[in-house]
């Protein structure tokens, strides 16, 4: 009797004691803590925040994520899975969000955010159709270009703006080849969760690093108040540019992809009962309302993270009640201020390292991706030559487009936006439209009278 009741209980509902459920939660906001305070401090250093605005935003993000996680956890009403899912701000869209910042001003940036959040509800009655024009060549390719203008980007945290008095200084750039090596020990002497959470070791190490060299100050950490509450649009009022959201909306049918692969993949895990795919509009719903609140209180996309299926897996813990009990513990470092001025306080280069490992990673599984097409074929070849050709030429050379028209600047000079629309365009061209009627339309075109 006691044996039919456990067993018709699905894994994702069971509730664990208080203090099992506090561990593993705790273990999984280790996880995934360094995603947030990364991307906040990335994108503060690059458009010039002050200390504060910086502070507030990691506050914000911390809270979406904690918020979004409990969602997803909970799925009330049909927004979330209602499967142990952890939210974190994604890797592409940081780097697009900076990107339309830089070309035009951070309220256009976050209003493409929610433009984003808004197209994710009217794409998804449509959107298994549109994945046949992302297949591993686009998406390989995109990420590709992700990784090399984020790298680009974020050398400069490392080095400072090239002409000014303590460019490439030697400390510096040791300070984040340093972080970046003792991440790479980490990676390989550690297994298990030590393994998984690397990337913040070497964050942490970096740091103590940085602070015997005397180039970290923790003085101030905990002067001013303890609460930390987010400010709602934190930029003023978002401004709503289409043809700048673009980059954006084009990664967010991407995203969808990405949200069915992990909810399929983790339903499966976890040995959620009933038809997986049937729940993958309840994950691209809480997607969208946590970048949805995101936006309103200036974070980029907040999105569901398949980082945390790991531990999952590891741990062989698949309540959804530990993921809730994660977004708790979330949001109470959101309210704690003096993490938001610690997370203000890390050096520029040691961010700056950690930046470049972990946004060179997706490269790496951009490139994992291109390995699965056959590139020797002409079809796959042209398509990753002219998405490279279209998205490297503005991220390696600054202000090529700049005599263009504003409206076209928006996509040109966005070299993920460009590279991204053109691998889509060619993959199409070669995949999808039937070459007997192309040649036949070209024939008629050029048919003399």
């Amino acid at each position: 009797m006691t044996g039919n009741k456990i067993d018709s209980i699905d894994p994702t509902d069971e509730v664990l004691p208080p203090r099992s459920l506090l561990l593993f939660g705790l273990q999984h906001v280790l996880v995934m803590a360094a995603s947030p305070i990364t991307a906040v401090f990335l994108v503060s250093k690059a458009l010039g925040f002050s200390d504060a605005l910086t502070v507030s935003l990691i506050s914000a993000t911390f809270l979406i994520c904690g918020l979004g996680t409990i969602l997803q956890s909970f799925g009330p009403a049909g927004f979330g899975a209602r499967l142990p899912f952890i939210m974190v701000p994604g890797g592409a869209p940081i780097a697009i969000f900076l990107a339309i910042a830089q070309q035009t001003d951070v309220q256009t940036a976050v209003g493409a955010v929610i433009l984003t959040a808004v197209f994710y509800f009217l794409a998804l009655p449509v959107f298994r159709r549109l994945l046949r024009y992302f297949p591993p060549i686009v998406v390989g390719t995109m990420l590709l270009l992700v990784s090399v203008n984020l790298v680009r980007i974020y050398g400069g945290t490392i080095t400072g703006k090239q002409g000014s008095e303590g460019f490439a200084d030697p400390m510096n750039v040791g300070l984040a080849l340093a972080t970046i090596a003792l991440t790479i020990i980490f990676a390989r002497v550690f297994t298990g969760t030590l393994q998984r959470i690397s990337v913040m070791l070497g964050l942490i190490a970096g740091s103590a690093i940085a602070m015997g060299a005397g180039y970290m100050d923790l003085s101030g950490i905990f002067d001013g108040p303890m609460i930390a509450v987010p400010q709602l649009l934190p930029f003023g009022m978002p401004k709503f540019d289409f043809f700048a959201a673009l980059p954006l909306i084009v990664f967010s049918i991407i995203s969808m992809a990405e949200a069915t692969g992990q909810t399929i993949a983790t339903a499966e895990i976890v040995g959620r009962r009933g038809d997986a795919h049937a729940i993958v509009p309840a994950t691209i719903r809480g997607d969208a309302v946590a970048s949805l609140v995101g936006g309103l209180f200036g974070t980029s996309l907040i999105i569901t993270s398949g980082e945390n299926v790991g531990i999952v897996r590891a741990t062989n813990v698949k309540s959804r009640y530990v993921t809730a009990t994660a977004g708790v513990i979330l949001v109470l470092i959101a309210l704690f201020a003096p993490i938001g001025r610690l997370a203000n306080a890390l050096p520029g280069p040691v961010v700056g390292g950690t930046a470049v490992i972990v946004f060179s990673i997706i490269g790496v599984i951009g490139i994992d991706l291109l390995r699965r097409v056959d590139l020797r074929e002409h079809g796959p070849m042209f398509t990753l030559a002219a998405a490279l050709s279209m998205g490297l030429l503005p991220i390696l050379v600054p202000g090529v487009y700049s005599q263009f028209p504003q409206w076209s600047q928006m996509i040109l000079a966005n070299g993920l936006a460009a590279g991204t629309i053109t691998a889509v365009i060619v993959n199409a061209f070669f995949q999808h439209l039937p070459l007997e009627q192309f040649q036949a339309k070209c024939a008629a075109v050029f048919r003399p009278e």
